[in-house]
């Protein structure tokens, strides 16, 4: 084999193989739980959820609005304008995502437009809603957005439990309610009290002391400690998705045209 189909067969015009999407996704899943919970992993997989649900709606708003706009008015003059507009919409919410991105990715992120060859307003709508690119944004935008939202709304709210549950011997004694006249303190950790917290027909535990708060606690560390795995690999199974929507589709001939195009040995 010659030093140049060699170089093809690696991968690269280095001789290297190409990162994969996964070896770009800065997440380290530690088997280790302990090394898991204090890692920069852990909290910045938290933070991109919660960032998440805080504004994927408004992004889902605007790609929505302004696509399902464009498609009523397309069959009219007045669609031509609105195409054109609703493209540099989904464009600009897509960017937003790409920003958000390079928070557990090592590298930037880049979309790759079609470019607009041709003067006027019906040859920019064409080129644009002919661009793969501006599909594989309602893709995600709009596609995604609905199995995203649920699957992240559920980790991080049982996640945000057990944390919570951790805390629970600093607190437990501040909640109360009343049955029949008599106040009790503690927390609830159930759905059905029909006859107070030690009365028949219960369906939950009541914490009421410091040594059953203390017995949750523990079984909420050892529940968070759990979740940490499904908080990382949710955002790193999200992450690997919006990568593959958001970026320019992999060339496989890239590296073959890379070594053709360099200089030879």
């Amino acid at each position: 084999m010659s030093a140049r189909t060699h170089q093809i067969a690696a991968g690269n015009g280095s001789g290297r193989p190409a990162a994969s999407d996964e070896d770009a996704i800065r997440l380290p899943l530690y088997l280790n739980p302990l090394r898991l919970a204090v890692s920069s992993s852990l909290w910045r997989s938290a933070g991109y959820l919660i960032v998440y649900l805080l504004t994927s709606w408004v992004l889902f708003s605007a790609a929505f609005t302004a696509a399902t706009t464009a498609a009523v008015f397309a069959i009219t003059l007045a669609g031509i304008p609105l195409l054109t507009a609703a493209a540099a919409v989904l464009r600009g919410c897509a960017n937003v995502e790409r920003a958000r991105l390079r928070h557990v990715l090592t590298g930037p992120v880049r979309g790759s437009y079609r470019e607009v060859t041709q003067t006027g307003l019906i040859a920019q709508a064409k080129t644009r809603w002919k661009d793969p690119a501006t599909w594989r944004d309602v893709a995600y935008l709009i596609g995604m957005w609905v199995p995203l939202t649920i699957l992240d709304t559920i980790v991080i709210a049982v996640w945000g439990w057990f944390l919570a549950m951790i805390t629970l011997p600093a607190w437990y004694w501040a909640p109360w309610t009343d049955y029949h006249g008599h106040r009790y303190h503690g927390y609830q950790l159930g759905f059905w009290f029909p006859n107070g917290p030690h009365g028949p027909g219960t369906v939950g535990v009541f914490i009421g002391s410091l040594p059953a708060a203390l017995l949750a606690a523990a079984a909420g560390l050892a529940g968070f400690l759990i979740l940490n795995y499904a908080v990382v690999a949710t955002v790193r199974a999200q992450a690997w998705t919006a990568l593959s929507l958001l970026r320019p589709p992999a060339d496989p001939l890239a590296a073959a045209r890379d070594v053709l195009d360099s200089p030879g040995p």
